[in-house]
């Protein structure tokens, strides 16, 4: 007998039944991690305004399997002005345990497709300089560093750099 098949992955637009899972995931990363540069948990109305946004072009998206929440994805604004509208920020972020496991690549692989039929050109992702494992998922993906800020922000009694990564889409 052959091992089961795990439930293919699937994208499912974030809603507020997803919102406290949500909430946590981020919040993992904000009190263990230099993965997020905010320093104090989120509330779910902050959390809200952020992956909720109501703009039908910036969506978030949970990624399911077998009826459990594994992470989320988003397309955000990267600048408030108009001539940034065509250029979108992502970010990806996964439950702890299911890091390695290939998730993020195929996260990213989904949301460039949804950018893509959105009418993105180009696509932005930041993340901390000590974080190496997002580092090399945005390079084997095509992303090319584009910047790179040095003692950017402080956090848990260190200076940390943000490297920018942008792919253009079409």
């Amino acid at each position: 007998m052959g091992e089961a098949r795990a439930a293919a992955l699937l994208f499912v637009e974030l809603g507020e039944e997803h919102l406290q899972e949500t909430v946590d995931i981020y919040n993992y990363y904000v009190q263990n991690t230099t993965v997020s540069f905010h320093t104090e948990p989120l509330e779910a109305s902050e959390m809200r305004a952020s992956v909720l946004s109501g703009d039908t072009r910036f969506r978030s998206y949970a990624i399911v399997q077998d009826g459990d929440m594994l992470g989320y994805v988003l397309i955000a604004r990267h600048k408030n002005k108009q001539a940034y509208d065509t250029s979108g920020e992502i970010s990806i972020y996964l439950k702890p345990d299911q890091a390695g496991q290939g998730i993020g690549g195929k996260a990213l692989d989904f949301i460039e497709r949804q950018a893509s039929e959105l009418g993105f050109h180009v696509l932005v992702a930041t993340v901390c300089a000590d974080n190496e494992p997002s580092r090399r998922l945005f390079q084997r993906h095509g992303y090319e560093q584009s910047a790179l800020f040095k003692e950017i922000g402080y956090k848990f009694g260190a200076w940390l750099d943000i490297a920018s990564y942008q792919k253009i889409l079409a």
